[in-house]
């Protein structure tokens, strides 16, 4: 059993950068790849960003490249995705979810998920 508590949402505008953290309890956090997914109104759930277990490899969406940047801290539990040069179209509530196996732009493939952070970009 996982959970996972995201925190570091807020109003920023546009052009700006935030900080979001999920906090893992539980011993096997390391086995897991993590994943980044945001909702907007009205849209789906889709995938933002994935790192593996290690650390070693990440993915992101189009939509983010070279300007999200996904990381994790097994010592703490931890993973980050460090936002930047933020738009409108950013707006959404950010999930962190676990996967078993890799990383996946499915939802299925996560096993948990956090409560969610809303990350809002006025502009």
């Amino acid at each position: 059993q996982v959970q996972l508590v995201e925190s570091g949402g807020g109003l920023v505008q546009a052009g700006g950068s935030l900080r979001l953290s999920c906090a893992a309890s539980g011993r096997t956090f390391s086995t897991y790849c993590m994943g980044w997914f945001r909702q907007a109104p009205g849209k789906e759930r889709e995938f933002v960003a994935g790192i593996d277990w290690s650390g070693g490899a990440t993915y992101y969406t189009d939509s983010v490249k070279g300007r999200f940047t996904i990381s994790r801290d097994n010592a703490k539990n931890t993973v980050y995705l460090q936002m930047s040069r933020l738009n409108s179209e950013d707006t959404a509530v950010y999930y962190c979810a676990a996967s078993p196996g890799g990383v996946a732009a499915n939802v299925l493939a996560y096993d948990y998920w956090g409560q969610g952070t809303q990350v809002t970009v006025s502009s």
